[in-house]
């Protein structure tokens, strides 16, 4: 009898986890679908606070802390009057809510390359010492963590791309890391369907544009 009720104890804790597992991947599933037909700074607001309120519900997943980071950044380029400074210090926050349940992840530093220059065109002129060096920091610190993620090479070429050739910058320049990005895209495996999956698009269409 005892054995009974240890078994049904053991199978009924078993379907609440698979029920709680399931919620989350659905709740995931729905933001991530909402992402990808986003188009305003309202949708991404919205979709923004949708990952983070999973993320708070859930506790131990940076994936959802991740994603909030990611659209609320985007709104800091959809108008040339947003604060971006306002709107990098919340995506700050959501990246180190996702630090603290995984630390040392590339793509969270990516994110921090993404933000430190968004904070940087606020003033270039000024700012491209420490927020650039805070961007390249970031990507430097990806590359310990993994050194194939195709994103890296994508952000770096994209700034490459971007600096004036006096400075080392310009189409040929910035051409060998997308290519290299291009070819880490085309062998790079997702550890899961709901991990970052952007990049290959971009950086395809770049090379392209280098090949000009």
């Amino acid at each position: 009898m005892k054995r009974g009720l240890i078994l049904m104890f053991v199978l009924i804790t078993g379907m609440l986890s698979a029920q709680e597992m399931s919620k989350y991947e659905a709740g995931m599933t729905k933001a991530l679908a909402k992402m990808k037909t986003d188009s305003t700074i309202a949708d991404y607001t919205a979709t923004s606070a949708l990952f983070e309120r999973i993320g708070d519900a859930e506790k131990d997943k940076w994936l959802p802390y991740y994603y909030a980071a990611y659209t609320n950044y985007m709104t800091g380029w959809m108008d040339e009057k947003a604060d971006k400074d306002k709107i990098a210090e919340k995506s700050i926050q959501l990246i180190e809510k996702a630090e603290a349940l995984e630390p040392k992840n590339a793509e969270l530093y990516c994110m921090r390359n993404m933000v430190a220059v968004q904070q940087m065109m606020v003033d270039p002129n000024s700012r491209w010492m420490s927020y650039g060096r805070k961007a390249s920091k970031a990507l430097e610190q990806a590359k310990d963590v993994d050194p194939n993620n195709p994103r890296i090479y994508y952000l770096e070429a994209q700034s490459t791309f971007n600096t004036p050739e006096a400075f080392g910058g310009g189409k040929k320049a910035a051409k060998p890391k997308f290519e290299k990005a291009v070819a880490l895209f085309a062998t790079f495996k997702l550890p899961s369907a709901m991990h970052p999956d952007w990049g290959k698009e971009e950086a395809t269409k770049m090379l392209e544009e280098c090949n000009k």
